[in-house]
Formats: C-alpha cells, sequence, structure tokens
C-alpha cells in the first residue's frame, strides 16, 4: 500500500483531522510542498512504560536486611 501524499496548503487546512485519521489508520502521511517530499505525520507508539516499578516483583528478600548492621565490625584503619 502506497503511502498517503499531501500537499502542504491541504494539510495546513485539515490538520487536526488528519493527526486523528493517522492515529486511528497507524498509516503515515507524507506532506509535500511543489510535489517534493518535506515532511511526514506518523503515530506514535503507546505510551512508553515508566521506568519507575518496572522491576516490581523480580527480586525476592530472604531474611532481614538490616540484621548485619546490628553486629559490631572490626576495621583496621
Amino acid at each position: 500500500m502506497q503511502e498517503e501524499q499531501i500537499p502542504a496548503g491541504e494539510f495546513k487546512a485539515h490538520c487536526l483531522s488528519l493527526m486523528d485519521q493517522v492515529a486511528q489508520t497507524r498509516q503515515p502521511v507524507t506532506i509535500t510542498k511543489h510535489s517534493k517530499p518535506v515532511a511526514r505525520l506518523v503515530p506514535l507508539d503507546p505510551t512508553p512504560v515508566s521506568l519507575f516499578g518496572r522491576m516490581e516483583g523480580s527480586v525476592i528478600i530472604k531474611g532481614d536486611l538490616t540484621l548485619i548492621l546490628d553486629k559490631n565490625w572490626d576495621v583496621e584503619t
């Protein structure tokens, strides 16, 4: 399937509806000026997954992590 091409003037007049069309159909549109491609309107990928909480549930804590802090350590200076 060939990508849709639209002149810049027509894009300007129908910008919002073209953005909706691209979002729904996931098909890019090439914007031309004097019949030469100058820009491309493409759909964005779905919202990226946040890095925060991404590894939730992948670590298992076995025992009390603070238990060894109660011990006195001999340190040579």
